[in-house]
């Protein structure tokens, strides 16, 4: 299981039904971004300042600009995965975040 992967539910839970977030972190250190999925955006905060990845560890402090609601973690990792293999794509999530956060507005429900 990874950093970005919760517990399964409670038997008789449906894990795909949850809504999820996928963020974007910042580095403080050198301005990076990092794009992720998680049901909840402030713990993995947490767990990139904690260094819990090898990925981030080396890029602390990380700051959380803004997440977007998906519908389901199913949906979430798919436009994870979508924002990931495609820059521009990614350029207009990063765009869209920062300008939410900007006017105060750092959540956007999707879906």
């Amino acid at each position: 299981m990874g950093l970005g992967d919760d517990p399964p539910p409670a038997a008789g839970g449906a894990q795909a039904e949850r809504a999820a977030d996928v963020y974007l972190m910042q580095s403080r250190l050198d301005g990076s971004f990092d794009v992720g999925w998680t049901t909840d955006p402030v713990r993995r905060l947490v767990e990139h300042n904690a260094g819990g990845s090898r990925w981030t560890s080396h890029k602390r402090p990380w700051r959380l600009l803004g997440v977007e609601r998906q519908p389901t973690r199913d949906a979430a990792k798919r436009y994870e995965r979508t924002l990931k293999r495609s820059p521009h794509k990614l350029a207009i999530f990063k765009k869209r975040v920062l300008n939410r956060a900007a006017n105060g507005r750092p959540r956007q429900v999707v879906g």
